[in-house]
């Protein structure tokens, strides 16, 4: 098997711009490299002290599908992670579209979700990894008890390897993190981990040392005697994560034969299999270039079902054309005509938390633990401020209480307080709102201070006027007086994407950004000042699609007076209720858009 991911360092550019000849063998299989250029071009105008050339990195999918053809042997996928760990390491690159994935890992990674039970004289553990075991669970105790049929002593070992990290160049994080597994598992006399996902079989062969990894399909038992007669035909897909693994390839088909599944190659297969387009984020930042290889991979299966052994790839493809996983197929063959039983989030969490409790309850372990363990800084937790923002306000309102200040909040007295102001207080309002976007101070505060301040219907009206022209004017100062320094700001491939959206799709990009909010309110103001859409459309666009958060949030608000006095209105559960409808569109569309398999606007 090649090295999964060759050694870092400078080497992997040199090796290219020496190896390579640009014969485009890599790029007519590529759209990534179509979109750029062959590795010698990319690495000729590489320059480390670039950003542009460091965001570049993050839209290559790392499925080495370039190594595999490479006639010269260059190797370019080592080149592109050595340019995502070059990023990393001097943390001028991070993208907001990778923080569900990171959180999605450090949650596999904690004392919640991971479990080890090593059972007297183990020297054998199972490693279903994440996927699987979330969207399997059942499968997942299946496996476990066909394997211990064969060796009483396996252990099991709930846990992340940490390959979203590694992909993501933060090589010292993952290594670390696996080597402290590594450690833990050799030192209580375990010598092979047998692994479910591909992902995680190279992490192990790269960090794993002193333990040997392999494909479970490699070692699962065959039984019985082989079916007289095919199932139908259904189409192979060898997921690019094991591209050169040819054992796993073997044994796989070796399976599905015995099991008398009539699987076919496709046209790419083995060494030379396509990625499905979910592969080490890229899909986060670069959805036509993740749908460009969705689309192949389907158009290779002709409309036939699909099995993979790929979780990942079984949830990606399953949203053009119909794929399984193949230890559903070898439990029960009759899901190549059903549905069979896999589930997505969020129970995906839930299920392995209970995993972990049936194997807690039913693993008889000399040496069992949870992984408390860290590397590196965390990144900071949204819930945790949230929690804090919560607490904050239950001080503030226990405070109001103990001193009496609640007098001050009678909504008699607040409007009597407003009207003595006369057009003063809604012209100051006004003017701080106006000079917030562009200060990159937050909205969300000044919005619910005008329902407090002004009721629902002023409230509305002065925020949503604010708002308006607080957009605009950083709109106009990216547009006429820094756009140098934007342009410097707003590098990333998201923004470009939005540029190439607003191009094609005008204000319809706007209505979708103000409903949907992929990017920061302060910075999508700046961001579209530097596309080609004109002031009006912009302006009333989002004054149109900023309204129905607005109006949610006031009418919120606008009833904390009384809730500080301790009624209880309607008007509150209105607001209330309509700020969680509000809260479930960006899901809401998320979740459209993955069982459509579809690209957003941007």
């Amino acid at each position: 098997m090649q090295d999964p991911f060759p050694a870092g360092g400078s080497e992997n550019l040199t090796r290219v711009k020496k190896l390579c000849t640009g014969c485009g063998s890599c790029r007519s299989e590529c759209g990534f490299l179509e979109k750029y250029g062959t590795p010698k071009e990319i690495a000729q105008r590489y320059d480390q002290a670039q950003k542009q050339g460091r965001v570049m990195a993050f839209e290559c999918s790392l499925c080495r599908l370039c190594d595999a053809v490479c006639p010269e042997g260059a190797r370019p996928a080592g080149m592109f992670l050595e340019m995502r760990q070059e990023a990393a390491t001097r943390g001028s690159v991070s993208f907001p579209e990778h923080r569900g994935l990171l959180r999605y890992e450090r949650a596999g990674m904690s004392r919640r979700y991971t479990w080890y039970g090593l059972p007297r004289g183990c020297r054998r553990v199972l490693f279903p990894g994440c996927a699987f075991p979330g969207s399997r669970p059942g499968r997942s105790r299946e496996l476990y008890e066909r394997l211990q049929e064969q060796d009483p002593c396996l252990g099991i070992v709930l846990d992340c390897c940490g390959r979203i990290s590694h992909d993501l160049g933060r090589e010292t994080l993952s290594r670390v993190m696996l080597e402290e597994m590594q450690s833990y598992l050799v030192s209580n006399g375990v010598e092979e981990v047998l692994v479910v996902c591909p992902n995680c079989l190279g992490m192990f062969k790269t960090y794993g040392k002193d333990l040997v990894a392999k494909m479970v399909y490699e070692v699962l038992p065959i039984s019985g005697a082989a079916p007289e007669t095919a199932k139908d035909e259904v189409v192979l897909h060898d997921p690019c994560a094991a591209r050169f693994s040819t054992d796993c390839h073997a044994s796989v088909r070796r399976l599905l034969a015995h099991a008398g599944v009539n699987a076919r190659d496709m046209e790419h297969a083995r060494e030379t299999t396509l990625c499905c387009g979910n592969g080490a984020g890229a899909d986060r930042l670069s959805p036509e270039l993740s749908l460009h290889w969705l689309e192949r991979t389907s158009n290779e299966a002709s409309g036939r079902t699909i099995v993979t052994y790929c979780a990942g790839c079984a949830n990606r493809l399953n949203t053009r054309s119909r794929a399984v996983h193949v230890l559903d197929v070898l439990s029960d063959p009759g899901v190549l005509a059903k549905k069979g039983p896999v589930s997505g989030a969020p129970l995906t969490f839930l299920n392995r938390l209970r995993l972990k409790r049936h194997f807690q309850k039913t693993l008889s372990a000399s040496a069992s633990r949870e992984r408390t363990f860290k590397a590196g800084q965390e990144e900071k937790n949204i819930w945790g401020s949230r929690l804090i923002v919560l607490a904050a306000l239950m001080v503030t309102i226990a405070a109001v209480k103990a001193t009496g200040a609640e007098g001050y909040l009678d909504p008699d007295v607040l409007q009597g307080f407003i009207q003595g102001c006369g057009v003063l207080a809604p012209a100051m309002y006004l003017l701080v709102y106006a000079l917030a976007p562009s200060l990159l101070l937050p909205g969300l505060p000044l919005t619910i201070v005008a329902g407090i301040l002004f009721g629902p219907l002023w409230g509305v009206v002065y925020a949503i006027s604010g708002s308006t022209v607080g957009a605009c004017l950083a709109f106009l100062v990216a547009r006429y007086a820094a756009r140098d320094w934007v342009n410097e700001k707003l590098r990333g491939p998201g923004w470009q994407r939005l540029d190439r959206g607003v191009e094609r799709h005008g204000w319809k990009v706007v209505a979708f950004t103000r409903l949907i909010p992929l990017f920061p309110f302060n910075l999508l103001n700046y961001a579209f000042g530097l596309t080609k859409i004109g002031l009006v459309p912009y302006a009333v666009t989002s004054f149109i699609c900023m309204l129905p958060a607005c109006i949610a949030f006031i009418v919120f608000s606008s009833s904390l007076p009384d809730l500080l006095q301790g009624h209880l209105s309607g008007r509150l559960l209105v607001g209330a209720g309509m700020i969680v409808l509000v809260t479930l569109i960006p899901p809401a569309y998320r979740l459209y858009r993955g069982k459509k398999g579809r690209a957003s606007l941007v």
